[in-house]
């Protein structure tokens, strides 16, 4: 009876504390016990949030875990379905928060710009961005989506969206699992590839760069795009 009046009102100021003052003084077990609170309603979720923390070390890896892998913990589908949730919603949030179609995109810094366009991901994606004369952002998406291990590049989709959005300049983004952002020999075949059928139809390939985490390499500063950007 003692535990029971203890724990009385306990969501309650849960909550009232984050609505209050923001989860900057929640720890991470804390966070994850909050949103436990809309898929479990009868459960212990700080127990719950502990043993999730304590099995994949951090809270964005509680996110990111395999669902096989949070399924032996017991969780329903719905809740399963929140915890996916959170990744894909934290990218749609920031790219849509940071997005505005007119803009002058920086060209010197395209790896700021793609890597939140990376969160979550846990299969390879392509990333298109296509540039005006005035290097205002045209076009912006995913245009290819990989197996674990690679990506197809459709060349011939690039080319076709440069031509239907009048771009003047090409810039690509793909991820890489492994967690190395270091360029594979297809990756550079492939870059060559783009490059040269962009410069057929007048359109130029400024960058292509590599995401792998909270890494990250532009081809064209780095040595591996020498002989690819060289006229540039």
């Amino acid at each position: 009876m003692q535990d029971k009046n203890i724990h009385k009102g306990h969501r309650k100021r849960v909550k009232d504390n984050f609505l209050k003052n923001g989860l900057d003084n929640f720890e991470d077990h804390q966070i994850l016990e909050l949103l436990l609170f809309y898929a479990l309603p009868q459960r212990d979720t700080n127990e719950l949030a502990h043993r999730l923390i304590s099995k994949f070390g951090s809270i964005s890896a509680v996110f990111d875990a395999p669902v096989c892998e949070l399924t032996k913990f017991g969780l329903s589908d719905n809740t399963v379905t929140l915890l996916k949730l959170i990744p894909d919603i934290s990218r749609i949030y920031t790219v849509d928060r940071c997005d505005n179609a007119s803009k002058i995109i920086d060209v010197n810094n395209l790896s700021e710009y793609f890597k939140d366009r990376f969160i979550g991901r846990n299969v390879e994606f392509l990333y298109l961005l296509l540039l005006d004369t005035k290097g205002k952002e045209v076009y912006s998406g995913e245009i290819s989506k990989g197996s674990i291990n690679s990506t197809d590049v459709p060349t011939r989709k690039i080319v076709e969206l440069s031509l239907l959005y009048n771009a003047k300049y090409v810039a690509i983004a793909h991820n890489h699992l492994s967690g190395f952002a270091l360029p594979s020999k297809q990756d550079l075949v492939t870059t060559q590839n783009v490059y040269n059928a962009l410069k057929l139809i007048n359109v130029r390939l400024i960058d292509h760069i590599i995401i792998a985490e909270n890494d990250s390499i532009s081809l064209k500063d780095s040595m591996y795009g020498t002989g690819i950007f060289v006229s540039d």
